[in-house]
């Protein structure tokens, strides 16, 4: 069995090592890869937007099944073609990615299908924009409508910080043609809880619940990031909460992409707030969450490869998906400074015999001769399994300092609140 993933990152690191428990698999190639995912697949220097080029090697290789694991090559069609190839895949077609790609869209379907989200206006021009943030509510949100590294998303407390939020996504195009169109919502309170899902249109199983820390720095301060760490399960997400999510969010979202005619087949992934009048939708995402994987797939103990296939193959519903008991942790090792200017080429030093229950997920990093060196804002995801939560902390933490490049840093406070929501 021949599979090819596309993508470079520490999810897509976490999606090949969990392919490789099957001992059906025997190439891997992963389009573009990095510096430690070349360990457990053949890297390719094809970037994963250049859907001709991954079309072109697809077609001159025997690719068996393919993964598109990214979110940039999901909008632009990357399934589609492939599928045109007569590769089997897992991931949505561009149609269905519109419900990540596009929050206008996400937002709008929600609305139209009664999905409970934030209330919200959607804005394509700055000057309206500002008229409305000057008798809005704060703090606030603001959203750029289309992809932008999981960082398009702002929070401002007065209108002088909406309006620099404005000048910057709309006029200065700090995301590129992403913020021609804005969507503003009323903040909402409450814990987070991300919910990876396994769906094959029809049928939906949700993954073991995460929480993720988006803040840069210690005590959720600092500006936003594409995620500083994990853990999981999520305290928050009861069983009563994951029957109330199931029947007014997961199932009717499903329902409602099929009745737009683009049902969804993949991960579905449901950004959700805990709110005093019930679960609430911030965003959904067409693909595994990055570092909710790094978490999420070592608790796992299904073959990923069968559940994929059974995606795409719609007969998820005859399939039992298990999980292993215990927790999960991860923690971001970043360059200093991220997200904002960080120094690339740092030589990265990994202890040889780590604990059995320890991975490390390479995200941001590519090879220098020998050498490892950082090649990213978020270098390294050091994940640890454990019959608790404290555990798996204490182990991922003791790895990660363990752990050496130069302005290396992490945030030392990760799964603080989940230990306290269990406690309380």
């Amino acid at each position: 069995m021949n599979i090819l993933v596309i993508g470079g990152g520490g999810r897509e690191h976490a999606i090949i090592k969990k392919l490789r428990e099957n001992a059906a698999v025997e190439t891997i190639w992963c389009l573009p890869g990095n510096g430690g995912i070349g360990e457990d697949a053949e890297c390719v220097n094809i970037g994963a937007k250049d859907i001709p080029a991954i079309v072109n090697f697809a077609a001159a290789h025997p690719v068996d099944f393919a993964v598109v694991a990214q979110d940039d090559p999901l909008a632009l069609g990357c399934v589609d073609q492939l599928h045109a190839l007569g590769i089997p895949c897992f991931g949505p077609d561009a149609k269905a990615a519109r419900i990540e790609s596009s929050k206008v869209f996400a937002k709008e379907l929600m609305k139209k299908y009664g999905i409970p989200t934030a209330s919200y206006e959607v804005f394509g021009d700055p000057a309206a924009a500002l008229r409305y943030l000057e008798s809005a509510p704060y703090p606030i949100v603001i959203k750029a409508d289309g992809l932008a590294l999981g960082k398009g998303v702002v929070i401002p407390q007065s209108f002088d910080e909406a309006k620099a939020a404005i000048h910057a996504i709309m006029e200065e195009k700090t995301f590129g043609d992403s913020g021609d169109q804005i969507v503003v919502e009323e903040f909402l309170t409450g814990p987070e809880v991300s919910v990876l899902s396994f769906t094959d249109g029809t049928a939906i199983c949700p993954m073991v619940s995460s929480m993720d820390h988006k803040r840069a720095h210690d005590g959720d301060t600092g500006p936003n990031t594409g995620g500083m760490g994990t853990v999981a399960p999520n305290p928050y997400y009861t069983a009563e909460v994951a029957q109330q999510c199931m029947e007014s969010i997961f199932l009717p979202t499903l329902e409602a992409m099929r009745e737009e005619g683009c049902p969804f087949k993949g991960c579905l992934y449901f950004g959700l707030m805990l709110t005093p009048n019930g679960p609430k939708v911030i965003e959904y995402n067409c693909r595994f969450g990055d570092p909710e994987t790094q978490v999420v797939l070592p608790l796992l103990k299904t073959d990923l490869l069968t559940v994929m296939q059974a995606v795409e193959n719609e007969t998820l519903n005859d399939l039992t998906v298990a999980w292993h008991d215990g927790a999960a942790a991860c923690v971001i090792l970043a360059s200093g400074g991220y997200p904002v200017a960080y120094e690339k080429g740092k030589t990265i030093t990994i202890p040889e015999n780590l604990p059995e229950n320890v991975t490390v997920y390479h995200a941001g990093d590519k090879r220098e001769g020998e050498c490892l060196v950082t090649s990213g804002g978020r270098v390294l995801g050091v994940t640890a399994r454990a019959k608790t939560l404290e555990q798996a902390l204490a182990d991922a933490y003791r790895a990660a300092e363990s752990i050496h490049f130069d302005g290396a840093y992490m945030r030392r406070d990760i799964g603080q609140r989940a230990l306290q929501a269990k406690e309380n």
